[in-house]
C-alpha cells in the first residue's frame, strides 16, 4: 500500500474536503488528471463521513469520470457539484 493510499484510509472524507479539491481544480492548482486520480482513490479507499456517504459517492464518482471525453467536467458541472456539496460559486474578476 502506498503512502498516499494509507493517508486516504486514515482520512475521513467530507463535503468540505471534496469541495476544496474541486476549488483547487477551478483555480488551476491541480490538473484534471490529478482531480480524477484523487477521486478514484477516494472511491476505492476513502472513508466517507457518516450521513454524507451518498452525496460524496455521487460527486466523487462524477469527478472520477471527468477525464473521459463523453463525461468531461465543464463549468456548469462544477457549479452543480459544488451546489450538491452545499456551496455556491462566485466569480470575481480583477484587472491585471
Amino acid at each position: 500500500m502506498t503512502k498516499d493510499i494509507k493517508k486516504l484510509n486514515q482520512m475521513e472524507i467530507t463535503k468540505d474536503k471534496v469541495a476544496k479539491k474541486v476549488i483547487s481544480y477551478l483555480k488551476h492548482q491541480i490538473t484534471i488528471n490529478e482531480l480524477v486520480h484523487w477521486s478514484e482513490n477516494i472511491l476505492m479507499d476513502g472513508t466517507f463521513k457518516q450521513g454524507e456517504e451518498k452525496i460524496l459517492r455521487d460527486v466523487t464518482g462524477q469527478l472520477g469520470l471527468a477525464d473521459v471525453k463523453a463525461f468531461g467536467l465543464n463549468w456548469d458541472d462544477c457549479a452543480a457539484l459544488m451546489k450538491k456539496l452545499g456551496y455556491k460559486i462566485k466569480i470575481e474578476a480583477i484587472a491585471a
